[in-house]
């Protein structure tokens, strides 16, 4: 599946807001104008000032970075990840709040409300950012209610089913779902996952039940348990696969991943459509001021270029976006 999802809208940021006193009116028509001219520069050099000593003394206090999941899925642990780099740049703490639920909407509606003040943050998956306000009405805007700080990374999704699914490859499993429609079930979590299922229906002509989830960690726990049949999710769940919790039949990417190179692409099973792949970046709320983006971004920067960082993104089967691509503008034109 080829996403043509169109260029966001650049995100501007707002300067800094402060309620300004109205002037009083002079008592003589013969107030000098230089006075007053002085006594308004003046007025407006005070906040100004204000807002650029603020900027350059954030943060002087631990930061927020809202995770729009539920705690152990691939967003998380990405989050917790960066978190921990980024509080060392920044020097305060960076806190990770899991609000997950709407196919991660509450958690990005909540981001949206928060104070552009720099200590709210984002980790938007592109189901959040981009898919939700095509398929929702939603409380916010995804376009114009956030300020971009960094792009992060990419990947690709598996479809995973429970051991005892008995079809030996994808092509096998068609042929099942095809002679039993509405007989398997399929965890979704996030609107990513939820066109995927949606959109493998439709390419192979099959019928199943769609379960919603709140993130990828219940979403897991109910195909090890066998509760579900089927989920379409992402490389960080691979370990399962290789302890025999779990079985993978197909990538959506154009290639193997470089960690799973035995299990075969969608294309390889005639099914080019289904190539698919997802963004993740880091956003503020709109009005977060350039300053405080310009800092957020730096050390989002020196975070994704940490070798260790780096090493723990790969492993679960994230592509880290190259550093020139790693700056607000890129991100704000998805």
């Amino acid at each position: 599946m080829k996403t043509s999802l169109g260029q966001a809208a650049t995100r501007q940021s707002r300067p800094c807001r402060i309620n300004r006193p109205s002037p009083k009116r002079p008592y003589s028509s013969q107030h000098p104008r230089r006075r007053f001219l002085g006594l308004a520069a003046g007025a407006a050099a005070v906040p100004a000032a204000s807002c650029i000593a603020w900027a350059q003394t954030y943060p002087t206090r631990p930061i927020t970075m809202i995770v729009p999941f539920a705690a152990g899925g691939s967003t998380d642990v990405i989050g917790r990840v960066l978190a921990q780099r980024m509080g060392r740049s920044l020097g305060q703490t960076v806190i990770i709040e899991n609000v997950g639920g709407a196919d991660a909407s509450i958690g990005t509606g909540r981001a949206a409300r928060a104070r552009p003040d720099g200590y709210t943050i984002s980790l938007g998956p592109m189901d959040a950012q981009v898919l939700n306000g095509g398929f929702y009405s939603l409380q916010y805007d995804v376009l114009s209610d956030f300020t971009p700080i960094s792009p992060v990374a990419t990947t690709q999704f598996l479809l995973y089913a429970r051991t005892a699914m008995l079809a030996k490859d994808l092509g096998e499993l068609i042929g099942w779902l095809k002679a039993n429609p509405n007989m398997a079930s399929i965890g979704v979590q996030g609107m990513a996952a939820r066109l995927l299922a949606v959109f493998f229906q439709r390419e192979t002509k099959t019928q199943f039940t769609l379960v919603p989830y709140r993130g990828t960690a219940p979403t897991m726990q109910d195909l090890i348990a066998g509760q579900i049949d089927l989920s379409f999710s992402p490389p960080d769940q691979l370990p399962l696969m290789r302890t025999g919790s779990i079985k993978a039949y197909a990538v959506t990417g154009d290639a193997r991943l470089a960690v799973a190179p035995n299990i075969p692409t969608f294309r390889e099973f005639g099914l080019p459509s289904m190539s698919f792949t997802v963004w993740l970046g880091l956003f503020a709320p709109r009005g977060t001021s350039r300053d405080v983006i310009a800092k957020l971004n730096a050390a989002a920067v020196a975070a994704l270029a940490d070798p260790t960082v780096q090493s723990r993104l790969v492993e679960i089967g994230q592509e880290i976006f190259s550093r020139e691509r790693q700056t607000p503008e890129v991100l704000g034109r998805w």
